[in-house]
């Protein structure tokens, strides 16, 4: 029997800062195995390719003729002189010295992408098609049968040829995290299953496990996918390729990666020390909806994997993926001097209000932590079941300062239990706390369209989909979605001490590149 190899592919379109976590640890697997594999991150090298064209070359008139009407404004054409200049200094340290340079290098990058293609919204964090939607399996199905059409087709078409002739797979693995995703992974898939025949085609990650968790899912992929696969892919697919793994203890794999071709200052180490959430209380959550369990990785083995893999890769920054980095991990953590500057989201915990805690993390590297406040109401806290009280957050928040560790604070309006007065009580929050706070997310609620919390809720189509993943709902109070952006619109983000946070904030990357600003400073 033929032994397998397979390819994994990450496809666009994502933050182009650091390679894919979840094919890393896949990628691991399989060499811990001794399984033949490549890994092709699409998102980066689709990205390179739409950015190198320069608007240069559009297949047919009506195209070149709208590239030439995109090349004749002042900014467009900026943007173009001075690309190559830009993505140098994004690239290097002091490139971060200051947030007005870094916005127009970084904007000015966008809007040469913006421009590369013509019919579609494509940015350096998201891509859409004005006809085809990511949440109705049609559209996804219809995106296969129609690969020519997607703007990535030209790189993506030549890439996979030249590899299937090289490599020969006999199974091909698609991660899919988001929907900005969706509809470029179904044109590759599309386009293998027309050029390669008797290959196994295999989906998995963040999104598709979202998917098999719904109870209505029944799949409409059959004619495009052999096998979706839900949760961490590594057992899955290693029993598909009929070995039973006999060792957890994997360490992610990044050498298969262009790692100077991501969009950083040097390379971003992606690291997962768990899987699902250790609190998952909080009401309306995904992660509770969803049931996922909560599988920490053991402390040993943290420290041996990111010992590894700062000799192999010669990070400049690690970036902790998990949903929340438990208390136990973040002393594990403060325990030791894990020798690379690190940052991650973390809960508001009573370790985090101690000054003597939080010097003894900053010393271990720590140079920023994204914080889930959410609201600045002591009601809306409790009844989402938060876990957390105000004056426990502002003592964090003032701890964490004096360590020297940056905040990325994170806010959500328009739950269901919110009010009006209740979203003027966070903006008092935020503006007494001002000071405290290096950069803010805030967000408008989304609910979820499955799980025990939806069912007191007088809910509709969200997204009109098969796929969707949330539901629209009646508030209780009449603080709807359209009157809560007008209060974040005109009132939470103009006020004085809020603006200035929030104009910190690094377009795009956001807390990707956040980091880097403290780092500079």
């Amino acid at each position: 029997m033929k032994p397998s190899k397979v390819l994994l592919i990450h496809p666009p379109l994502v933050k182009p800062g650091e390679p894919p976590a979840g094919l890393a640890k896949l990628a691991g697997a399989l060499h811990h195995y001794q399984i033949a594999f490549s890994v092709i991150d699409a998102n980066i090298e689709g990205l390179r390719h739409l950015l190198n064209r320069r608007n240069g070359c559009p297949s047919t008139p009506s195209a070149r003729k709208e590239s030439r009407e995109n090349l004749s404004d002042t900014w467009t054409r900026r943007a173009n002189r001075h690309l190559e200049d830009h993505l140098q200094m994004i690239r290097c340290r002091q490139g971060y010295d200051s947030i007005d340079r870094y916005k127009r290098a970084v904007r000015d990058i966008n809007r040469v992408l913006e421009k590369s293609v013509p019919a579609v919204r494509l940015s350096l964090c998201d891509y859409e098609d004005p006809d085809l939607s990511p949440v109705r399996s049609i559209d996804l199905i219809r995106a296969a049968e129609t690969p020519a059409d997607n703007p990535f087709y030209a790189y993506f078409s030549e890439r996979l040829l030249t590899h299937l002739e090289s490599e020969q797979p006999s199974v091909i693995g698609f991660s899919l995290n988001y929907l900005s995703q969706a509809l470029c992974c179904f044109a590759m898939i599309g386009f293998l299953k027309g050029v390669a025949t008797g290959v196994k085609i295999i989906l998995g990650g963040g999104l598709v496990t979202s998917w098999l968790s719904r109870p209505d899912w029944h799949n409409p992929f059959q004619d495009l996918v052999d096998e979706c696969m839900a949760g961490p892919g590594e057992g899955p697919l290693l029993s598909l390729l009929g070995i039973k793994p006999t060792d957890d203890a994997v360490t992610p794999e990044y050498g298969v990666f262009p790692l100077p071709d991501y969009l950083s200052p040097g390379f971003i180490l992606p690291y997962s020390a768990s899987q699902g959430c250790y609190w998952k209380h909080c009401a309306f959550c995904p992660e509770k909806a969803e049931g996922n369990p909560y599988r920490p990785t053991p402390a040993k083995q943290i420290m041996r994997d990111l010992h590894l893999l700062r000799q192999r890769t010669e990070p400049v920054l690690l970036h902790f993926l998990d949903n929340a980095m438990s208390p136990a991990l973040l002393r594990s953590l403060a325990g030791n001097r894990v020798g690379v500057p690190w940052y991650g989201f973390a809960r508001i915990s009573p370790e985090l209000t101690d000054p003597v805690f939080c010097l003894t993390l900053q010393r271990s590297g720590c140079v920023m932590l994204k914080l889930g406040i959410e609201s600045g109401s002591q009601k809306i806290l409790d009844q989402l079941q938060k876990g957390i009280d105000l004056e426990m957050a502002s003592k964090a928040l003032k701890a964490l300062k004096q360590a020297g560790i940056a905040t990325y604070v994170y806010l959500l309006f328009g739950t269901p239990p919110e009010t009006e007065g209740d979203a003027y009580r966070t903006l008092d929050f935020t503006a007494r706390h001002h000071d405290l706070i290096s950069f803010l997310n805030v967000a408008i609620f989304n609910l979820p369209a499955y799980g025990s919390d939806v069912e007191n809720l007088e809910t509709g189509s969200f997204y009109e989909g098969d796929l969707s993943l949330y539901r629209n709902f009646v508030h209780p109070t009449g603080w709807s979605r359209s009157v809560v952006r007008q209060f974040l619109n005109r009132t939470f983000k103009r006020h004085p001490a809020v603006s200035p946070i929030l104009q910190r904030d690094p377009p795009y990357f956001t807390s990707n590149h956040a980091p880097f600003f403290v780092m500079s400073a």
